[in-house]
């Protein structure tokens, strides 16, 4: 796990890092935003993203204790893990797990996820992905996978940009139509115009794709930045008919990590 492992917890250090006194928080993004959740963060991301925004500044990826080298990580094992998630949430059923990269430990995590269903049939569990990875086995037992494309936009600076792996988020999407109750949703992050013909070349690659599955989100890890993106982003998303996804975190707890 990352340093914030599972989060956000009150009680253990005082308050949570949400300044509430309860174990949880909202969903901030996505179909599921506002869904009270609670977050397992893993370690590790085979990708390191810099985004450029339109005035040239770049933004680095918001969640570096996920995979920066040198970074405290915690082990556990798949039995106590389950354990603490169940204890920590009796008020919740949304379990969101997030990174990094969580399909970089696919085998592991889909022993997890097993493990929490078999003990709570009520547990709706998301996983997000940046789409590289594909394990059929843990794809199967998730309620949502929610998928985060990385365009070229967010190699900013690099000499050697990684394209879009069509094959990858293609068996995500045909699995979504062999297993009836799993859902999935293509969560584009939006720091430039030039991104909007990208994804229109990637979703021309795909089928089995619903248009409300389709969406974009500003970049941004502060409130400022989101605002100066967002006339752009939401333009889009009305001109082509895709979902606009705001991100509710950054507006209610700002650029906290943990929250």
């Amino acid at each position: 796990m990352a340093r914030e492992g599972l989060f956000p917890l009150y009680g253990k250090e005082g308050e949570a890092p949400t300044g509430m006194r309860i174990t949880g928080t909202v969903q901030g993004e996505g179909k599921l935003t506002g869904m009270p959740s609670l977050f397992l963060r893993l370690f590790g991301c085979n990708l390191d993203c810099v985004w450029q925004l339109p005035s040239g500044e770049l933004c680095a990826c918001d969640t570096p204790s996920a995979f920066k080298e040198g970074m405290p990580v915690k082990s556990v094992s798949v039995n106590e893990l389950a354990t603490q998630i169940l204890m920590a949430m009796p008020h919740l059923n949304h379990l969101v797990v997030t990174g990094g990269e969580p399909f970089l430990q696919a085998d592991s995590l889909f022993l997890l996820v097993q493990a929490l269903k078999e003990r709570r049939g009520d547990l709706h569990v998301t996983i997000e992905t940046n789409g590289t990875l594909f394990h059929e086995a843990l794809a199967s037992v998730v309620d949502l996978v929610s998928i985060s494309p990385k365009l070229a936009s967010s190699f900013a600076g690099k000499t050697q940009l990684k394209e879009v792996d069509i094959r990858v988020i293609q068996a995500f999407l045909s699995l979504r139509v062999e297993r009836k109750g799993m859902d999935l949703q293509l969560k584009f992050v939006v720091s430039s115009p030039r991104d909007e013909a990208e994804i229109h070349r990637i979703l021309a690659q795909l089928v089995s794709y619903e248009k409300e599955d389709i969406l974009l989100m500003p970049l941004g890890n502060t409130p400022q930045i989101i605002a100066a993106n967002t006339p752009m982003v939401l333009e889009m998303a009305i001109r082509n008919n895709w979902r606009y996804a705001q991100r509710l975190h950054v507006a209610l707890f700002g650029a906290r990590e943990g929250v």
